[in-house]
């Protein structure tokens, strides 16, 4: 990896390793992770002496969640505490010494992971001169107030599930476990504990920023002092009314960290109270979680769409470039296929719920945000809106470091029109299999129990942190994915036909459905002949070997669906672009011989559906290496 030089200074007078203004701003460089999701591995509690178990590898003893937790979530919860150093020693090694998180660096906002990340943070700023910028997660907080909370199953001893929460009265035991820890450490922190951890990284103003402002801040520009900023700060000052009765905090804020750039932190938690809440706007379970993002911001928060108006005609008034980051995306991140996305799957499934209304990108469009770097989806994937009226807005998904493949995006400022974006690989983790002896005796001890599903082992055989997390990927898609959203006629399907098989049968014009063209190719002799024929003309002409199709099955190419749905085009490197091509010719060969639906069936729909998917997946906005001129909203695709 190339080292890129900045041509800004460290002031020593002021706090340590601040960074000086600078009056030009082209070659700032700003890096982006989303979705941390910190566990503290080696942290302690402050009211219990419980440390977790020793890890023979090192003789630490270690808190962590047990795989059979990690295979069946989103994101991982151990490794990632690796991840999280490396991508931070990597930004240093570049000189980059901006950094924005944009939600979810913590797992529900825990104190014990709180003064982990916090911590962290400190130690790099220290060491590198690394500013951090934050904002807000539905992981951090899980809600506007404070919460009891635990898990049953952090690793134990023997393998056995270890219970910690942070009262007895929330602990609901459950037959062959050990005996619960309670410590108020494992408890979610709302706003105030939260933003009092992380005070200094953007949620308050500091003396070397050279503007600060809020939703609720009455100074301007022109009459800005840190003074009047810190007097406007308190997080009693910035709250607003949700509904009618209902009042919580909104930590939105612009900072001016050197001259020329305004990186707008967004918080987009809006958290609604629930029907049944009987009116107490203190408890933290009258309110619903933040998951849909800015599709409640329309209707309950939209003091912010006002606010984020006036930041950007100031900010274009003052000739600033203006960066906004959240943990919400702002435009559809299923490249415009999210309505095949509900026909193949059904209403409720797949996050589709996550899924920005098209209001969403219009709205802050119209509000003047050009560019803005999302999370929470733990993808990698660019979304790009553009209006008769000239606006543009670009959306950014961030990649977790959590899950496949582990990445952060690094903004390169070119002028003040072109921007470029990379996507860095975390590909290299020191330690990343520290814990592996400590999941071997938790799968040895699952083997006792007898369990038919019990999660693959070789996943402790894998000789990367990217390997790992494709690894866990592949666990999620079967362990989960496939059962709870897949149709499951359409996923026995799938799942064991060949490779060429199921290029033939996109080729068969017969209108007889998939599962009995299938079942009796005798019957269906001729129909599978004349297809087979036509078949070895398409491979021939696309240079590709029938027995390359015969290599794999349906569920290999759907564990490659979930790749490319995650990493974007990033994922062709492990997937291969043999394989691609033959996803695509059997796409195409799909279309070229489509026929009516209703007559051959629910299978046949659903291959198209997931074909079509496929398709729109492989064929979104640049995702890996790209510019954009945020004037126009044209990007120029630069990976090779």
């Amino acid at each position: 990896m190339k080292l890129i030089c900045f041509s800004y200074l460290i002031i020593a007078s002021l706090l340590p390793c601040s960074i000086k203004a600078q009056t030009d701003i082209n070659g700032l460089q700003i890096a982006f992770l989303a979705d941390v999701h910190l566990q503290d591995l080696y942290g302690n509690f402050s009211d219990n002496n419980y440390t977790g178990i020793i890890n023979p590898k090192n003789g630490k003893p270690v808190l962590l969640r047990t795989m059979e937790s990690q295979l069946h979530s989103t994101r991982i919860f151990n490794e990632n505490y690796f991840a999280f150093l490396s991508a931070l020693d990597d930004i240093a090694k570049r000189g980059i010494h901006l950094v924005a998180l944009p939600g979810d660096y913590t797992d529900d906002g825990q104190p014990i992971h709180l003064r982990g990340l916090q911590h962290i943070l400190n130690e790099y700023t220290r060491k590198y001169g690394i500013e951090f910028f934050i904002t807000t997660g539905n992981h951090d907080p899980v809600g506007p107030f404070a919460q009891p909370a635990g898990k049953n199953d952090f690793l134990g001893l023997g393998g056995e599930q270890q219970a910690i929460f942070s009262g007895s009265d929330i602990y609901k035991s459950s037959n062959d476990e050990l005996p619960v820890v309670i410590t108020k450490d494992i408890a979610k922190m709302g706003y105030d504990d939260i933003i009092e951890y992380l005070k200094n990284f953007g949620f308050y103003p500091k003396e070397n920023y050279k503007y600060w402002a809020t939703p609720f801040s009455f100074y301007t520009p022109e009459d800005y002092s840190y003074s009047k900023a810190i007097n406007q700060s308190a997080i009693s000052n910035r709250m607003y009314e949700v509904a009618p009765g209902y009042t919580v905090p909104d930590v939105t804020y612009v900072v001016e960290p050197v001259d020329g750039l305004w990186l707008l932190a967004l918080d987009g938690n809006v958290y609604i109270p629930k029907s049944n809440s009987n009116g107490d706007s203190k408890n933290p379970k009258n309110y619903s979680g933040a998951n849909l993002g800015y599709n409640n911001v329309l209707t309950n928060k939209k003091h912010l769409i006002n606010w984020v108006k006036k930041v950007a005609e100031e900010a274009e008034k003052k000739g600033k470039i203006l960066i906004a980051f959240s943990h919400y995306p702002m435009v559809d991140f299923n490249d415009d296929a999210s309505n095949e996305i509900e026909a193949f799957m059904g209403r409720g499934k797949w996050q589709l719920e996550r899924v920005p209304e098209e209001e969403v990108a219009k709205t802050f469009a119209d509000a003047g945000i050009k560019i803005h770097f999302g999370g929470h989806m733990h993808i990698n994937d660019t979304g790009i809106r553009t209006y008769k009226n000239g606006k543009t807005l670009l959306n950014i998904q961030t990649p977790s470091l959590a899950a496949y493949i582990p990445a952060y995006k690094l903004l390169t400022i070119k002028n003040k029109t072109e921007l470029e974006i990379e996507t860095i690989v975390v590909d290299t983790v020191e330690r990343y299999n520290e814990l592996f002896e400590l999941y071997q005796m938790e799968h040895d001890y699952l083997k006792t129990k007898n369990d038919n599903n019990i999660w693959n082992e070789d996943i402790l055989e894998t000789k990367s942190y990217h390997e790992f997390t494709d690894y866990h990927l592949s666990e999620l898609v079967r362990l989960r994915f496939l059962p709870d959203d897949w149709p499951a006629n359409f996923k026995n399907f799938l799942c064991d036909i060949s490779g060429d098989d199921l290029l033939v049968l996109a080729n068969i014009e017969s209108n007889e459905p998939f599962e009995k063209l299938l079942s009796n190719k005798t019957k269906y002799k001729k129909e599978w002949t004349k297809a087979l024929y036509k078949t070895k003309k398409q491979l021939s002409k696309n240079h590709i070997g029938i027995n390359d199709l015969k290599t794999w099955k349906g569920i290999d190419m759907i564990t490659d669906f979930y790749r490319i749905r995650s990493a974007d085009r990033l994922a062709i490197k492990d997937i291969g672009t043999n394989r691609i091509n033959q996803y695509l010719l059997i796409y195409n060969a799909f279309y070229e011989n489509k026929r009516n639906t209703s007559v051959r069936g629910e299978t046949y729909k659903n291959t198209g559906l997931f074909l079509s998917i496929l398709y729109k997946f492989l064929n979104g906005a640049p995702a890996g290496h790209f510019k954009v001129n945020i004037e126009t909203g044209i990007l120029e695709n630069l990976d090779k």
